[in-house]
């Protein structure tokens, strides 16, 4: 096994692989024994990276996937129905098996494509992949630390924001996240998806997963998936908003999992400087990829 080290500026996380681990509940041997995971043709696996539309994806997939769920019929809550396969102890069942599930079976994941089960480069499982702007990945997870029992959190943004560019936060190097899943993506049945897009032309982005998906929804349920999928439905959707999650591992006190659901608001925190500072190690890290994101809602800056 690779040496596991601490991570200096958060006690609760260990680094193995290049990747951020909590030590209290995600042991390296679980972790590594997710790469036998069996896998079935139908499985469908979404990752990101932490705070990149995790929950929204979850309500979508979940919409598409179950007319009851749709119609209401259903009170299954997202996290159940699109489980995090790192995360069994996060799950309200005891006895949680996800081998025991029926198929089609859907997971979450924020796993780096080091950690994630080899049955999945057979290419017939499908993979979501939603990527958001690393600037407002900073904003959403710096107030989110605050909610993680099982996180250090940072006395100011600007210690954050280092802490972020250094990867010492769970999940590890943001850059690394998406690029190792980028350039690795011919290993795999993967469509990438961004979170911008999702925010300027929901429906377009819900079509696109369901052709994907090999999932055909009328008129009527793309509706319903669209108007169900919204910030301000979802938000107000105890079965979608994670208000139930566990308070063993998270203060709903101190904040909330969906706060603005909006396009550029690290400019609500990060100094002109900081914001250069990350233009110049972003294109440094990342420039040699066809990658574009929106920064600002308005102006849909790239760089």
């Amino acid at each position: 096994m690779d040496i596991i080290t601490p991570v200096l500026r958060d006690s609760n996380l260990y680094r193995y692989k290049g990747f951020c681990f909590f030590k209290e509940f995600m042991k390296p041997e679980f972790i590594e024994s997710l790469q036998d995971f069996k896998i079935r043709d139908d499985d469908v696996f979404m990752i990101t990276y932490p705070k990149s539309g995790t929950i929204w994806t979850q309500q979508i997939l979940s919409l598409i996937y179950s007319e009851g769920y749709r119609n209401g019929t259903d009170q299954t809550e997202t996290s159940e129905r699109v489980p995090w396969i790192e995360f069994q102890v996060l799950s309200k069942d005891p006895n949680y098996d996800p081998n025991s599930r029926p198929s089609p079976r859907l997971f979450a994941s924020h796993l780096s494509y080091r950690f994630v089960p080899q049955g999945l480069k057979n290419r017939k499982a499908k993979i979501i992949y939603v990527m958001r702007n690393p600037k407002d990945v900073i904003k959403s997870l710096y107030h989110f630390e605050a909610m993680a029992i099982y996180a250090e959190t940072s006395p100011d943004f600007d210690h954050f924001f280092q802490k972020f560019l250094d990867g010492d936060v769970f999940a590890g190097s943001w850059f690394d996240h998406v690029r190792g899943w980028y350039t690795h993506k011919d290993y795999f049945n993967i469509l990438f998806i961004k979170y911008e897009d999702m925010i300027m032309d929901l429906r377009s982005v819900v079509q696109q997963m369901c052709m994907f998906l090999g999932k055909e929804l009328d008129n009527e349920s793309l509706d319903i998936v669209v108007k169900r999928a919204t910030f301000n439905e979802m938000k107000a959707d105890p079965l979608a908003n994670k208000e139930n999650m566990a308070e063993d591992f998270f203060d709903l006190k101190t904040g909330k999992f969906m706060r603005k659901g909006t396009i550029g608001d690290w400019k609500n925190a990060m100094t002109v400087a900081q914001s250069e500072t990350f233009d110049h190690i972003f294109q440094e890290k990342m420039g040699d990829l066809d990658l574009h994101f929106t920064w600002d809602i308005i102006e849909k800056r790239s760089i």
